[in-house]
């Protein structure tokens, strides 16, 4: 199914977590008519339910407001990138997956890191929070989550909030939330498998992927297992690319990566409203990290890689129906992420004997939970709050191959004992509808977040361990949001949500090995996000929705330049003030029943207001970014189908890789196509082009993107 187009309802597809008993036959969003269907459901003649489709509604997040079945447009202006949207247009990570969303835009960190980012209406990935069936996926270090190293095969739904983020869900969302929805078995034998091939332009092989679902739904049980898997030994190069004294032509250096998933789930489900389930998840990658195609080679040059890259959670979650009216929701998790980063001498990664070589490792733990209760106060209100608790753990070391005693190469010459920085953070906030008519919602939250840091340390040679001065910090949230159905299938909205985002240990406490400043006193972010939107649809043959935004940002966080006992470093600092505004728009129209086009087109202007650094920049988000698709199904081949497609951005700001010089780049129009052949009721295959123009591009500084792809890829279903 494709719900790309959509800005979506997805909170109460069933009944108020509990509160009423309609949860099995509530319709899948978005799918206000037949006729609405498109590339996979062309196949499938007509649109799947929540339980069809095998979203795991246990894990969803709070991005709509409805109070019945018939409403499924957003209350809220989310949108939902579903799993066959994915498998449809071949996106097999998360970053590639989010840019089908309107708003959404995917983006290079650039440097020797190298990661890929997501950005939500211009914020990042410090100011959208990333979830995994409503848990977070918080690294509390420094949250430098490598989107690229979430895979999608085993992902029902992907939630976007966009500018207001319920309460409810957390705190954190300045700017918005994603949440990956996982799998959920619907049948008595329901399973999946997936294989797919890579190749670069000239027909080398880059990688591979593959995916295994079994599970089964019984009337009181549920149970499953999944696997998937992405390898690739790395990308091409586009051939309009010149090459450079760091970077030849051909293979990009340094771009292989290994990712992999594994889950299982089991679940109990005694009545028709209560659900009970323990989930598991292990999450396994490395990769390496392409260089600066153009900097100067110098002795402080870095060469770094990623041996692992390693996220485990488990995690029980509830719903229990109390009486007709009422329900009570929970969530408990013990989360963990192993990291490990190796600085090497050469590009060849060959040797560690110099002073700029180490081996660093990331130990850290999260564990908590939350509990959500709510009520219906007959057709008037709804009253639902929440309490919330996690304690984040970081442990951290360096073990370095040069000091001033002998030492011998690739042999660690002296390692740090364990840093440890420790601090809890909790959250109290409560959401109250108001159902003014039928047809009109007011809809208010307040939450109240805190947190309480209990140890900060750090080490080096010449001091040994350092305790920084420990702060504790609290700050309030609010929202309202007014919604309007003044047809079944079409609505307007408004909403206002100002969120906050406090500091991570690494804006705070981090040396950047040597090359920053710490800022125990850093301020919180505050964002004020102010949207109204409209949906609808046309005679049923067409959608369009819209929505216009405005975010007033204090205190933006940004690391600068910054000169300490006469060397230069940097530093985290409250630069100043941001100020966002845009407008975005989406839309379908089936032009003949095996004939459909749509897209989507979104505008953001971005400004940062800095006494102290005048000249810094926005950076990663393009002015205009668009996606233009269309499905054909020719009518004399059954299960046949051709989706060309098109993605377009001008340019966005970008600095080099001292930070200290900006400039723009990563225009581009990337044609894409894919082919779709339904060979049996259970067996699909597909084959495409990604960037068929061979286009060369970059999104940041000395980073260019792949060029001319091939891909293959195929489905059973049983």
């Amino acid at each position: 199914m494709i719900y790309i187009h959509k800005d979506i309802d997805v909170e109460q597809k069933r009944s108020s977590r509990g509160a009423s008993k309609r949860r099995s036959s509530t319709p899948r969003i978005g799918d206000m008519t037949k006729s609405m269907t498109f590339a996979g459901l062309l196949l499938t003649g007509s649109p799947l339910s929540a339980e069809e489709a095998g979203v795991f509604t246990l894990g969803e997040i709070n991005i709509s407001s409805a109070k019945n079945s018939k409403d499924q447009t957003s209350g809220y202006g989310g949108s939902v990138i579903s799993n066959e949207d994915a498998w449809k247009f071949a996106r097999d990570t998360l970053d590639q997956a989010v840019t089908l969303a309107p708003g959404v835009t995917a983006s290079n960190s650039g440097g020797p890191r190298n990661e890929r980012l997501i950005y939500v209406r211009g914020f990042d990935r410090f100011q959208t929070p990333l979830s995994i069936d409503g848990i977070r996926v918080y690294l509390p270090a420094d949250n430098r989550l490598d989107f690229g190293r979430f895979l999608t095969a085993d992902v029902s739904e992907i939630q976007i909030a966009k500018g207001y983020d319920s309460v409810l869900d957390g705190p954190g969302g300045m700017g918005g939330a994603i949440n990956l929805v996982t799998r959920k078995a619907q049948k008595e034998v329901d399973g999946e498998i997936r294989a797919g091939m890579l190749w670069g332009q000239d027909g080398t092989f880059e990688g591979g992927s593959t995916y295994m679902f079994l599970g089964t739904k019984q009337p009181t049980y549920y149970a499953q297992g999944s696997f998937s898997f992405l390898g690739t030994k790395g990308w091409m190069l586009s051939h309009e690319f010149t090459p450079t004294t760091i970077q030849s032509s051909g293979f990009r250096d340094h771009s292989d990566t290994t990712d992999g998933r594994g889950m299982v789930k089991i679940g109990l489900t005694p009545n028709a409203t209560d659900e009970y389930s323990i989930n598991y998840i292990k999450q396994f990658g490395r990769k390496g990290a392409p260089l600066h195609v153009s900097d100067p080679i110098v002795a402080s040059s870095r060469y770094w890689d990623w041996p692992y890259w390693n996220i485990q959670n488990i995690y029980f979650l509830s719903n229990t129906a109390l009486g007709d009216n009422a329900y009570l929701k929970s969530r408990i998790f013990y989360n963990t992420f192993d990291n490990s980063l190796y600085s090497y001498d050469d590009k060849n990664l060959s040797t560690q004997s110099l002073p700029k070589s180490f081996q660093s490792a990331y130990h850290d733990f999260a564990l908590g939970g939350s509990f959500e209760a709510g009520i219906n106060f007959g057709t008037v209100d709804t009253l639902k709050g929440t309490f919330q608790y996690r304690r984040d753990n970081h442990v951290e070391w360096q073990g370095t191959f040069s000091t001033k005693a002998p030492c011998v190469a690739n042999i660690i010459c002296f390692r740090e004992p364990n840093q440890t920085t420790t601090e809890d953070t909790y959250t109290v906030a409560i959401e109250n509808t108001w159902h003014v008519t039928n047809e009109f919602d007011f809809v208010q939250g307040f939450a109240y977040n805190w947190r309480h840091m209990l140890r900060a340390q750090d080490f080096n040679t010449t001091d040994g361990f350092i305790n920084y001065p420990l702060k504790d910090i609290g700050a309030p949230d609010a929202q309202g949001a007014l919604i309007w159905r003044y047809r079944e299938d079409a609505k307007l909205f408004a909403n206002i949500s100002s969120r906050v985002r406090f500091p991570t240990i690494f804006d705070r406490f981090s040396s950047r090995f040597g090359g920053a400043v710490s800022n125990p006193g850093l301020q919180p972010e505050r964002a004020t996000n102010y949207q109204i939107g409209w949906a609808t649809t046309f005679d049923g043959k067409a959608e369009f929705s819209t929505a216009a935004f405005v975010s007033d940002v204090k205190n933006l966080i940004q690391s600068v330049p910054f000169i300490y006992n006469n060397t230069a470093l940097s530093q985290s600092q409250n630069i100043g003030n941001g100020y966002f505004v845009g407008i975005e728009a989406a839309g379908t129209y089936s032009i003949l029943e095996n004939l459909m086009i749509g897209g989507n087109l979104t505008f953001i202007r971005r400004s940062i207001t800095s006494p102290t650094s005048p000249y810094v920049q926005p950076t990663g988000v393009p002015f205009a970014q668009g996606f233009l698709y269309a499905t054909y199904r020719p009518e004399a081949v059954p299960g046949l189908s051709f989706t060309p497609n098109l993605e377009l951005a001008d340019s966005r700001w970008t600095s080099n890789s001292a930070g200290t010089y900006y400039y723009k780049t990563g225009s581009y129009q990337l044609l894409n196509f894919q082919t779709t052949y339904q060979v049996g009721p259970n067996f699909e295959v597909q084959a495409g082009l990604r960037n068929i123009l061979d286009q060369n591009y970059q999104l940041w500084d000395g980073f260019p993107e792949p060029g001319r792809s091939i891909f293959a890829n195929m489905r059973v279903t049983f």
